[in-house]
């Protein structure tokens, strides 16, 4: 049973790309912690079963089927979350592709289609949401990645669009602290979750698959605890940036 003094009791949040992975870990947490929860992805039917399992733990919880990639969709999701429960606390932008591949032997049609969802997604949900978030002295949480640090051989189109998210999110920090909105980066290493599925170069994908099967990659869950972590400190604690690896990763 959540404490009535949970720092997120009576807070609201919206999380994007809640279908799986770290998305729906995360959910589950702050629901948990006492936060209603709006749930985003493309997959309604995985975005149902969650919804379920969060009031069935007697949790508040709304599905909302969105694709981050369209802005029309992004713009009607923060617009069901307000017209719902007339706030809006906290949103975590999770949503995200990763599509690698060698420069050289790079689709065009991949680069873009991360582009527009890492990042201009990413982007646009943040912009739809800050009315509301500056109104609630709210937090934007942005899901970045090592590769937002550490730009690796394979992974140029998806380091770029995580390299952006960082940069965004110090620029929105800078904006919006005078609000009183507080901006986190989350990025993390090797997580075991189902992003590397979508990865159609039989080389890199076999890579991953290799380098999940020798280290201790960490949980979704692993990452929902530092969300937690960052959106549950008092109103005069911003955690800027938390970059979290499984132990024996080296970069």
């Amino acid at each position: 049973m959540t404490s009535s003094n949970s720092p997120l009791m009576g807070k609201v949040a919206l999380v994007t790309g809640a279908s799986s992975g770290i998305g729906e870990a995360t959910a589950a947490a702050l629901a948990a912690a006492g936060a209603k929860v709006a749930v985003a992805a493309r997959r309604a039917d995985r975005l149902d079963m969650l919804v379920g399992r969060i009031e069935k733990a007697g949790g508040k919880a709304l599905a909302i089927e969105a694709d981050i990639a369209k802005g029309s969709d992004i713009t009607a999701m923060v617009d069901k979350v307000v017209s719902e429960w007339d706030r809006l606390d906290i949103l975590v932008n999770n949503a995200g592709v990763m599509l690698l591949s060698p420069a050289a032997e790079a689709d065009l049609d991949d680069w873009r289609r991360m582009i527009e969802l890492n990042l201009i997604g990413l982007m646009a949900a943040t912009k739809a949401a800050l009315p509301h978030l500056k109104a609630a002295k709210g937090h934007v949480v942005n899901v970045s990645s090592v590769a937002g640090r550490v730009a690796n051989p394979g992974a140029s189109g998806y380091a770029a669009t995580k390299f952006g998210v960082v940069a965004f999110s110090e620029s929105l920090r800078r904006e919006v602290y005078v609000d009183k909105v507080r901006v986190t980066v989350i990025e993390p290493g090797l997580v075991r979750t189902k992003l590397g599925d979508h990865i159609t170069n039989p080389a890199m994908k076999a890579g991953l698959d290799q380098r999940l099967a020798t280290l201790e990659a960490l949980t979704a869950d692993d990452i929902a605890n530092a969300i937690l972590y960052a959106v549950s400190q008092p109103p005069r604690v911003n955690i800027n940036e938390i970059l979290i690896r499984p132990t024996d990763q080296e970069r």
